[in-house]
């Protein structure tokens, strides 16, 4: 990456990395060793790029990524057995996400990235990216993500058939 592109880029996710309850993130887990705060930053920054790339609006893009996982609670600390499977963390978490977003960033809040943060899970969440910013936060997610097929042992907890240590 060019050193404008990465000054560019800093530039636009630095009010967002200043920020106290967003930098909460880095105790949050995600997938396996990854918290959520640098979860993110791969979606953002790959978003970032791909948005560059092909001419989209990469500024909201980055922000909508570095945003898509801004939810309330760590999920994998959750002891509360969900009794339907759609009130699991994968299906709830985007709405959860933005209600956070519009809280402490109303300011960068647009249509677009309201867009990307509450559709990314598609297809768990039932209707489809309405922009191209947020197809490409989607994939990109889902790119990041997929480093969890490394460890087929944890699955059923991804899936939400296991209970989490924490669990009784």
């Amino acid at each position: 990456m060019r050193i404008y592109h990465f000054i560019e880029y800093y530039n636009i996710i630095k009010p967002i990395l200043e920020n106290k309850e967003f930098l909460k993130r880095k105790k949050f887990m995600h997938h396996e060793n990854e918290s959520v705060y640098e979860h993110s930053l791969k979606v953002s920054l790959l978003s970032y790029k791909i948005a560059k790339k092909i001419g989209a609006d990469y500024k909201s893009a980055t922000i909508g990524a570095l945003l898509h996982d801004f939810y309330s609670k760590p999920w994998q600390e959750d002891v509360e057995r969900k009794v339907y499977f759609f009130e699991m963390h994968g299906f709830t978490h985007a709405r959860d996400a933005y209600k956070n977003s519009k809280k402490y960033f109303s300011d960068l809040i647009n249509p677009r990235i309201k867009d990307i943060i509450v559709k990314h899970m598609f297809p768990l969440n039932p209707t489809p990216p309405k922009y191209v910013e947020s197809w490409i936060v989607t994939i990109a997610d889902k790119m990041v993500s997929s480093t969890v097929l490394l460890h087929p042992t944890q699955y059923p907890k991804y899936l939400g058939i296991k209970r989490r240590k924490n669990e009784k």
